[in-house]
Order: structure tokens, then sequence, then C-alpha cells
């Protein structure tokens, strides 16, 4: 049976025209070659056989060796991580301001569950989030003021003088580093919302002389718009500091009046009618010293003539002017009392 088998086996291999002739005939009967070449390609196939098992092996056992070495690297080098830190995260409102002094949310998270941070010093995050935080660490919500951002002008297009048309890329930025600006007064807000537009809270909206207007309800005191503003006008304070300096100009109070009218004159009116050390003439300006706002009332700003220094009220959320102070009346914007100048257009920014 096993010679009929190599023989039928060997038989196969030949060509049809030749496969009758030695279908019949003994083993040793086939050419040499013919022999050869069977028990060559039978070599070849187990040679082939063997090196995929070989391959195989070397792989799995490689496969093998890298896990045990992956599980021994992931005990030995595994960091615990608290995991109240993921459950304090979701309660936080997810803003990554920075408003609390952290890095993000996560950063806020972290430090919260080590007792570094009060949850309370989140002053985005609401009265029922605080507590919820503060029931799962277990700890006191503590509080944080709030925080706002406060601008340092009121001089709107109906009260300041234009020096010149701008006539460029809308931008704050720009103008400003075409001789400063259109604005006669080299301190005041040039009005073309760079502030608005980098607050990501929607906490700054332009009012109809082109001003910025602070939502102190969305101000989360991210500082954005205290970064752009090349005139620096805007401040960070907390809330309770309600005595504030609407304006930067330090030049003559004659001078600073006629460039605007709701400009600081340094009468000193506010400085005599205020308790001894709140306000300060300096630079031909009223400075308010926040380190003793215990003593600040709205008595100082009853007598500024020209309404530069404000109370903002808790009651209607923005800045109330004194009694004496001029009322204005215009509605229009002024126009360009100097030279209508065209200001080439800036096309590239530079970072101030």
């Amino acid at each position: 049976m096993e010679h009929f088998s190599r023989q039928s086996q060997v038989a196969r291999r030949l060509p049809l025209s030749r496969r009758e002739e030695f279908q019949n005939q003994p083993i040793h009967a086939f050419p040499p070659k013919l022999l050869l070449r069977c028990v060559f390609s039978r070599w070849v196939i187990w040679r082939m056989i063997a090196e995929y098992l070989i391959a195989a092996g070397v792989m799995g056992g490689m496969g093998v060796l890298l896990a045990i070495v992956l599980a021994y690297a992931d005990r030995k080098l595994y960091v615990y991580e608290d995991p109240r830190i993921d459950a304090v995260e979701e309660l936080l409102p997810k803003a990554n301001c920075g408003a609390c002094g952290c890095a993000g949310c996560r950063d806020f998270a972290e430090k919260a569950v080590k007792g570094e941070i009060a949850p309370g010093k989140c002053t985005v995050n609401s009265p029922e989030g605080i507590a919820a935080v503060a029931e799962l660490l277990k700890v006191d919500a503590g509080g944080e003021e709030k925080r706002v951002a406060r601008l340092a002008c009121a001089g709107g297009a109906h009260v300041a003088v234009q020096k010149a048309r701008y006539a460029g890329l809308e931008s704050c930025r720009a103008a400003a580093l075409v001789s400063g600006g259109g604005k006669a007064c080299s301190w005041g807000c040039l009005g073309l919302a760079d502030c608005m537009r980098v607050c990501s809270f929607d906490a700054i909206h332009m009012d109809r002389y082109g001003l910025p207007v602070v939502d102190e309800g969305k101000c989360t005191a991210c500082g954005d718009c205290v970064k752009v503003c090349p005139k620096q006008l805007f401040e960070l304070h907390p809330i309770s500091h309600r005595l504030w300096v609407a304006c930067r100009n330090q030049l003559d109070g004659v001078i600073a009046e006629q460039q605007c009218e709701v400009a600081c004159t340094a009468c000193g009116r506010c400085a005599a009618d205020a308790p001894a050390g709140l306000i300060q003439m300096t630079n031909n300006l009223a400075v308010v010293n926040y380190a003793v706002n215990r003593l600040a009332t709205a008595v100082p700003i009853q007598r500024c003539p020209t309404g530069a220094i404000v109370w903002f009220d808790e009651k209607t959320q923005g800045p109330v002017k004194g009694l004496e102070a001029k009322k204005i009346t215009r509605k229009s914007p002024r126009p360009v009392e100097l030279v209508d100048v065209p200001v080439a257009a800036v096309r590239e920014v530079a970072s101030i």
C-alpha cells in the first residue's frame, strides 16, 4: 500500500502527457531527478513549517516577556491618584478662568483634595456647587470675596475730544501703535472692543459711546481684559471696593478737562471730604488707598465737578456720580476738532 501511495504522489508531479506512462510503474522506475524533486519539495515544506513555528514561538515568547515587564513597571511606577479629584472636578464650572489662582479647574480640584485651597475660593462656582464640594471633602466651604474688572475711564465718544480719525485694523492694540490712537487724551479708552472680544464669559459689552461696560454678575476676574488693554485701564478689584476713580489722565486740570469733559481735574475736593488717608492726590489724579477701604463711603464723590470719582452702588450694579457732577446732555459723538488726518491701515499688530 505504501509503495503505491508514493508512486501516486510522484506520478501526480509529471506532465499530463507522461502521467499515464508511469501510472503503473514501480517507484524505482521513475527518473532520479523526479524522485529528488519530490523529496526536496517535502523537505522545503517541512522547513517552512518549522520556520513559521519558530517565528511564532519567538514572537509569543517576546510578548509574554514584555507583558511581564510592563506589569512589573506598572506596579513599581504606579502613582496613586485620589478618586475624589475627579468627583470634585465634576462639581466645578469647568471655566478654567484662573480667577482662583490655579492653572485650571483640574489643578483647583487637586489642591482642594489636598486641603491647600478652600472650595469657596472658586468665585465662579454657584453657592450650591461650593457647598457640594465642601460636603464631598468634609471641609468648611470657606469664602472668597468676588472680584470684578473695573475700567478706569469714562470718556466715551460724546465727552472725549478726538484729535484724529483712525482708519485701520479694528483693534485697540493696532490703534495704540499709531500715535497712541485717535483720542486727545493719551490715557483714554480707544473703544475698539478688544476687551469684549477676548472675554470668554460675555461679561463685557460696548455701550453706544464706545466704552466697555462690565457685567459684574458674569465677570469671573479671569484677567483677560487686563492683559489685552494697551492702555492698562482695567484692574481686578473685590466688589467691596466701591469707591473708584474712572480716569487716568495725569495732565493739569484745565488741560485734562479740555480733552475730556469727565476727566479728573485734580481739584482735591474728594480728598478733602474723605476720611484721612483714604484718598491722595498723585500726579494730578485722585488715588484711592484700598488698604483703608473700610473707611470708604459715597461722601467723597458728592462734590466732584466732573464725576470722575464714582461709587459702585450695590443695588444699581453700576457707577453713581455725585450730586454736583456736571450733567452730560450730548448724545452724539463729538467731531474731530483738529485736522482729520487719515491713518494708514495697520495689518500686523505687535504684541503689547
